[in-house]
């Protein structure tokens, strides 16, 4: 028996990033892991983004919000606290964000030669823990990509064509549309159960259970953290020190 786990991100979205991690929890403590497969979907934020895109995240959310600077600096401190419980590095300021289209096209590229997980993690560990900037520059993408495993000649002509793996992207965001997601990480166990947002380990831990039993009981809870095409919205918390949302897109 096997049950297949989809699940739909965006590398500008942190609460993917640590969404990510907390199902790996889930499923690291789950008895039948060796039986589930895992899957990565395309879900661009901003899709009208050029390629080549790249701006400072924190100045991007003040502007885009109407918020102070610090207001912005101070919601990205809240998330590089979740993302420090979690052991995750998060660099607070410096970030740039743009387009992800040629990302998804390469995550594609690397499912069909069995590296997706790798180059997923080694795009999220570019742009929230390393300080040199992530979009942009086809030259830091084909460096991620060869890093997480992938040939360069494959990787480069994957980047080098627009139409490579494009048709999978799309299919992957219509696919998404199609079950009303709004917001990502959004994920589907089974092909029966969601579970929207970052949500804790137990949550994860709770649907692969059901997914695995097969039970006619739905999986759905909307209040974690997301990121949509509005924005990544960022909890009311001392901690984070903001009320606002945010937004990586």
């Amino acid at each position: 028996m096997t049950v297949a786990v989809d699940i739909w991100t965006d590398i500008n979205c942190p609460f993917c990033y640590l969404g990510k991690r907390r199902f790996e929890a889930a499923l690291g403590e789950f008895p039948q892991r060796d039986g589930v497969t895992v899957v990565h979907r395309s879900f661009e934020l901003d899709p009208t983004l050029a390629p080549g895109t790249s701006a400072p995240v924190v100045e991007h959310i003040a502007q885009k919000y109407g918020i102070p600077v610090e207001q912005a600096a101070a919601n990205e401190q809240g998330i590089a606290a979740q993302a420090g419980d979690l052991g995750l590095g998060y660099r607070t300021s410096g970030r740039d964000f743009g387009s992800s289209f040629d990302m998804h096209r390469l995550l594609h590229h690397a499912l069909a030669h069995g590296r997706q997980e790798a180059l997923l993690d080694a795009l999220y560990e570019a742009n929230f823990a390393e300080d040199e900037p992530l979009f942009g520059d086809h030259e830091r993408l084909v460096e991620i990509a060869v890093r997480a495993g992938l040939d360069e000649a494959g990787v480069r002509a994957v980047v080098d064509d627009p139409d490579a793996y494009a048709d999978a992207v799309r299919r992957d965001e219509s696919e998404a549309a199609s079950l009303g997601a709004t917001g990502v990480p959004f994920f589907v166990f089974g092909g029966k159960y969601a579970v929207s947002g970052a949500q804790p380990p137990e949550t994860f831990a709770r649907a692969l259970q059901l997914a695995w039993g097969d039970q006619l009981v739905p999986v759905g809870v909307e209040s974690a953290d997301t990121c949509g095409p509005d924005g990544c919205a960022v909890p009311d918390t001392d901690a984070r020190g903001a009320d606002g949302r945010r937004s990586d897109d």
